[in-house]
């Protein structure tokens, strides 16, 4: 319900936000009323003392761009120069730029993070794998893995890179040696372990191998071919999510059994590329669904939600402290799920 102040004018009054949380770039829309009237003119959208740009406005709808300057906390819109109360918003700060990852970061039982420079194909940067301690210090790790994909810390902790450019798996410790985990994966991309020890890589070409803990090899499922990467992730009970961004609108999420029986999850999302489970067992996912762009929350049967705004993005991870690192195409960014998210 709205209210007046003492001049009789009326208080913007925010009743929900969707999604709950953006980085910047990101789009949100705020329901309430009193936003803005023709008589009072545009409403102005605060994040701390950045503005937002509208995108639409009236008075019980507002959607509203983040931009790259806001700040976390309370979001406020006023009108007709009368500031509602501030509202929670999860908006994302950056922590590392001048990146380039092209799926999700990995982050160990302590929180460090990891991610890469992987580069245009065949391209040797000078870094290509970084390492974001707790307090969100980044530091080279790695320089002679070209195009690094996928990222994964395994059950011993250490650090496992697919290697897209000639298909090797990489396992690298905590000091940056690099040793060849296992050779001849196609286009390697994404990976992902179960709970045996078993490490899966996608090759995009349209193969999912299994590699034993002791490095055999095995052709574990065949998909439809993709034209970036596979993305994989391993739910709580053991099935292996797959995403291949295709050249279709309406691409889907794949679930493979333990026995390599495969299904469609999910069908009718844009690009979706990175993908991770929260302790509830639903499927968070990097897509557009519907026009918009995000990441997605998908229960496991089957419904979606969006839980964040943002463009560019195409990999999460979650951190030991319950919040989410956002992989865009060139940052990485933090943001609180207090309140809307099982991590």
């Amino acid at each position: 319900m709205s209210s007046e102040t003492s001049n009789g004018s009326q208080r913007p009054v925010i009743e929900s936000l969707h999604p709950p949380s953006a980085i910047s770039g990101g789009d949100l829309e705020i329901r309430g009323t009193g936003l803005g009237t023709a008589e009072s003119g545009q409403p102005t959208v605060r994040f701390g003392d950045s503005v937002g740009r509208l995108v639409v406005g009236g008075s019980k709808r507002v959607v509203v761009k983040v931009p790259d300057e806001a700040e976390e906390g309370p979001m406020t819109v006023e009108s007709a120069g009368v500031e509602s109360a501030p509202h929670p918003c999860a908006v994302g700060l950056s922590i590392a730029q001048n990146l380039h990852p092209v799926g999700n970061p990995a982050v160990d039982a302590d929180g460090v993070i990891y991610t890469t420079r992987s580069g245009a194909r065949g391209e040797k940067v000078p870094v290509s794998v970084f390492k974001i301690d707790l307090n969100f210090n980044i530091r080279p790790l790695v320089s002679d893995i070209v195009n690094p994909t996928g990222l994964l810390v395994d059950h011993d902790g250490k650090l496992l890179i697919s290697g897209r450019n000639n298909g090797t798996i990489y396992s690298v410790d905590a000091g940056g040696s690099i040793e060849i985990y296992a050779e001849g994966m196609g286009v390697a991309s994404g990976i992902a372990m179960d709970h045996a020890g078993n490490l899966f890589v996608g090759d995009r070409t349209g193969t999912i191998f299994k590699i034993s803990p002791d490095r055999q090899i095995f052709v574990f499922a065949t998909l439809e071919p993709s034209i970036s990467a596979y993305h994989l992730a391993m739910s709580p009970d053991q099935n292996l999510y797959v995403t291949g961004p295709t050249t279709s609108s309406f691409d889907n999420i794949y679930r493979i059994s333990p026995n390599g029986d495969v299904d469609v999850f999910f069908r009718g999302l844009g690009r979706p590329q990175g993908m991770a489970f929260d302790v509830s067992g639903d499927l968070f996912v990097t897509a557009s669904y519907r026009g918009r762009k995000g990441i997605f929350r998908i229960t496991p049967e089957g419904h979606p939600t969006q839980v964040l705004s943002g463009p560019g993005i195409v990999g999460l991870a979650f951190l030991p402290s319950r919040e989410l690192v956002v992989a865009t195409t060139d940052s990485l960014f933090r943001v609180s799920t207090s309140g809307w998210i099982d991590a």
